[in-house]
């Protein structure tokens, strides 16, 4: 593998070859991770960036169209560290601004925030998985009672409900990973 060139090993990463990946991973990782650190200066933070860029390529292997890789991994890098610098900087940003307001403590902005995502994340579930979601989550409402308002059997709004909540808890996972 160290003695093929990059579209070659590309091109075997396209075939789903674990190994082809490993070694683009083992080529490139400490060129990217000093690019990151460089603009970061954080460790974690790097590492974190770079796993992403290659978390990406594997995702995307079968419809990546890639002319010279070194490049293209430099510039998801690049972009990586953008992205993350944005984060924490609307993370400050709402962090500041709850820290002005008087008597919000920490426990009542992470209550806050994680209101926010669930919210934000309801409202793009499916139409009736929103509202029974809604409803039963957010309002307190009983299954039974949602049921009888959109007409539909308790079964059919547990299943809603089971179908919100899965994805609600999938994205939350992910939410949090991007948010901290």
């Amino acid at each position: 593998m160290r003695l093929l060139g990059d579209s070659d090993l590309l091109g075997l990463v396209r075939e789903d070859d674990g190994r082809a990946f490993t070694e683009i991973y083992e080529r490139y990782w400490d060129r990217l991770y000093a690019t990151a650190w460089h603009h970061l200066k954080d460790a974690t933070a790097a590492e974190e960036v770079v796993q992403d860029v290659f978390v990406t390529i594997w995702q995307k292997r079968h419809t990546l169209i890639i002319e010279e890789l070194s490049k293209y991994l430099a510039a998801m890098v690049r972009y990586g560290v953008y992205r993350y610098l944005a984060r924490e900087q609307q993370r400050r940003t709402l962090h500041d601004n709850a820290a002005i307001k008087p008597g919000v403590d920490a426990y009542e902005l992470e209550h806050k925030l994680l209101l926010e995502m669930v919210n934000k994340l309801s409202g793009e579930l499916p139409e009736k998985c929103r509202i029974v979601f809604r409803a039963t989550k957010l309002h307190d409402q009983s299954l039974g009672d949602v049921a009888r308002q959109l007409n539909i059997s308790p079964k059919t709004a547990e299943a809603h409900l089971t179908k919100a909540l899965r994805l609600i808890r999938m994205n939350l996972g992910k939410a949090f990973h991007f948010f901290f």
